[in-house]
């Protein structure tokens, strides 16, 4: 009997969190046992390099000895107190240091709480109800963001999930990423009426897009000139793209940004910030509820911390996105050598790449319309000759500063002998 077989009489769908069942590519998931550095070891005892750094977080490797050092140091302490604690502090400095956007934050335990809760914080502070996303950005699953496209730009949209209320179809609208013209049409007819825009300033959740030039600069225009705010979802791109995130990169400063996944350091941790104005009105300090029994772990704190200090040396990001551009480099040549059309992405610790004759992807219909058969294989060729890419060309890949020129060209021998069979 399988793993995924016996999982699936104890665990809904065999998994935590669906992506992981490989629906996105068919055949059964992959199992892990242990993880080190670039490498995982599976149930079965396989070797593969990994791609996927647990959807983000593992941007130092697996099991680096600083983040472990610190788990163990927290861990002999307790594991949780459900009181403040020091540590906490210290985290939420590193990380309004490296994000000064962030005036102020409310930790949380999953990226889902922290959109959930920025978004209720925006809708409080401001008195509307209707908010902006994006097709193609993922936000989590709370109720208000599993709401899919209506037909038109100002069409409220139905939602994309059942027990989701049909009645906040009525306050969600979501336009399409990079369409600036759309944007600027929906603040013209509802502009009084939106309380925030919310969006991954590069998108992850449609494979790898980054914005248009002007895209970020509009949604910032509009929320300032109609008294909405902008918030940013870093939960993806949050020091894995940069120290200080894309809003660093793209010199865009929101009201509220919401952070995930690295800020845990492996551990279950998120948060959401910004100015200080609009945080004063959390409960204590103001009228809008949020809490969270498990938020600040000191086990996540100690994780998180220890990692936002190892990404913050001087070069590291450096040497990172240098890997990454010899990986997605290596790949497109392979491709190129192979006659497959393939256009690619990347940024920092982050890149995409997707089957298709157009290029640059800047829309999310470009990679619905792309081969996604072709993905199918090459990433089953793949994980046959060791290599763990994300099981959905839908996602986002991720690189780690234990990924060394061994596991790339480890990597790119795999893929010159997969490419040339698809």
């Amino acid at each position: 009997m399988s793993h995924f077989t016996e999982a699936k009489k104890y665990i809904s769908g065999g998994v935590n969190s669906p992506v992981r069942a490989f629906a996105g590519v068919g055949g059964e998931p992959v199992f892990i046992r242990s993880a080190k550095g670039a490498w995982l070891e599976t149930a079965d005892g396989r070797q593969l390099i990994d791609y996927v750094a647990s959807w983000g977080p593992m941007i130092l490797g697996h099991a680096d000895p600083f983040v472990l050092k610190a788990v163990k140091s927290a861990a002999e302490l307790g594991l949780s107190f459900g009181a403040p604690t020091e540590i906490e502090t210290r985290l939420a400095q590193k990380v309004s240091e490296y994000m000064p956007s962030i005036e102020r934050l409310r930790m949380v335990s999953s990226g889902t709480e922290a959109t959930m809760s920025a978004i209720r914080l925006a809708r409080a502070f401001t008195k509307r109800e209707k908010i902006i996303k994006f097709e193609g950005c993922y936000h989590g699953h709370s109720d208000s963001l599993l709401i899919k496209a209506g037909s038109g730009a100002l069409t409220l949209g139905t939602p994309s999930s059942p027990g989701v209320p049909a009645s906040l179809a009525e306050h969600t609208i979501t336009l399409n990423f990079n369409d600036i013209d759309e944007v600027q049409r929906a603040f013209r007819a509802l502009g009084d009426q939106i309380a925030c825009v919310i969006v991954e300033p590069i998108a992850g959740n449609m494979n790898m897009v980054p914005p248009v030039k002007g895209f970020l600069e509009t949604l910032r225009e509009c929320c300032s000139n109609y008294n909405a705010l902008l918030i940013l979802d870093e939960v993806m791109t949050g020091f894995r793209v940069a120290k200080g995130g894309a809003q660093s990169i793209y010199d865009i400063a929101p009201d509220l940004t919401t952070i995930g996944k690295i800020v845990g350091g492996g551990l279950p941790a998120a948060a959401f910030g910004g100015r200080k104005d609009i945080m004063s009105e959390l409960s204590p300090d103001g009228p809008v509820y949020q809490a969270g029994t498990l938020s600040g772990n000191p086990l996540a704190m100690a994780a998180g911390l220890a990692t936002l200090e190892q990404i913050g040396k001087v070069g590291f990001f450096d040497s990172l996105e240098a890997n990454t551009k010899k990986l997605i480099g290596g790949l497109s040549d392979i491709a190129a050598d192979s006659g497959i059309p393939f256009a690619h992405e990347y940024m920092g610790g982050m890149f995409g790449f997707v089957f298709t004759e157009e290029s640059p992807v800047r829309h999310f219909n470009q990679v619905a319309n792309a081969n996604i058969q072709r993905f199918q294989k090459f990433f089953h060729g793949m994980l046959n000759n060791g290599i763990y890419l994300a099981p959905s060309a839908f996602e986002a890949g991720f690189i780690s500063a234990a990924h060394g020129e061994n596991e790339i060209e480890k990597t790119l021998d795999a893929a010159a002998a997969v490419m040339c069979t698809l």
